[in-house]
């Protein structure tokens, strides 16, 4: 499901910055792997590359099957519309929108039929609790409720790939959690590929597996 071969990131500046150095990883369709590492590990990096968000410098990335590098910029963001979901830390919500209007947004933008919108979004919003909620805006929720309509959003197309990075690093530790057990469920129930980015060691011993990075490399890889 994710493949990447010799992937090597830099940064220019004032002084060059290597960030991911020649990492070798795959990735089975329906793993839970969490990403662990000090800050300045490369972990955001190595998520912001698999989602498609950024280019490696060297090496190649493929996503069930894709090489990226080889998708025109059209091509790229439909593989990340259509394959990948995104669950941040900051949820980014938009403020004016409610719960229902979040989660609708990408199915929008996908030139959905209402009726198809309005079905899916309840649909999700019921998966993760929310059902009684759909018109309130991210104001009238608390943390935990924010994290959740995020979810809801990123599973929006159903995607085979779900990248997390810190989604529960701006939690309470009980509301964190509860958000981790909804991202077991949910990754459980829909067969998701799931990679998760933490510095919480429970987060990180709850998956099957765990990868962990320090200067750009990989330095441990095992399951439990």
């Amino acid at each position: 499901m994710i493949e990447l071969t010799g992937v090597t990131k830099r940064f220019d500046g004032k002084k060059q910055v290597t960030a991911l150095n020649t990492v070798n990883l795959q990735i089975a369709k329906g793993e839970m792997v969490s990403l662990v590492g000090p800050s300045g590990s490369g972990k955001s990096t190595l998520l912001n590359l698999i989602g498609g968000l950024d280019k490696p410098t060297t090496g190649e990335i493929a996503l069930d099957g894709a090489v990226l590098s080889g998708l025109s910029d059209d091509a790229l963001t439909k593989l990340r519309r259509d394959k990948i979901g995104f669950i941040f830390q900051f949820f980014n919500l938009l403020p004016t929108l409610n719960c229902l209007e979040n989660v609708s947004l990408p199915l929008h933008l996908r030139g959905w039929k209402k009726a198809q919108i309005d079905e899916r979004a309840n649909e999700l919003l019921a998966l993760v609790g929310l059902g009684k909620r759909l018109d309130h805006l991210p104001e009238e929720l608390s943390g935990g409720e924010r994290q959740r309509v995020a979810i809801a959003r990123a599973l929006s197309v159903y995607p085979p790939i779900l990248l997390a990075d810190e989604p529960t690093g701006n939690l309470d530790s009980a509301t964190g959690v509860e958000i981790l057990g909804l991202i077991r469920d949910l990754h459980q129930r829909l067969e998701t590929t799931v990679l998760i980015v933490t510095h919480d060691k429970a987060v990180a011993e709850s998956c099957p597996r765990q990868i962990a990075l320090k200067d750009g490399v990989v330095v441990q890889d095992r399951r439990v």
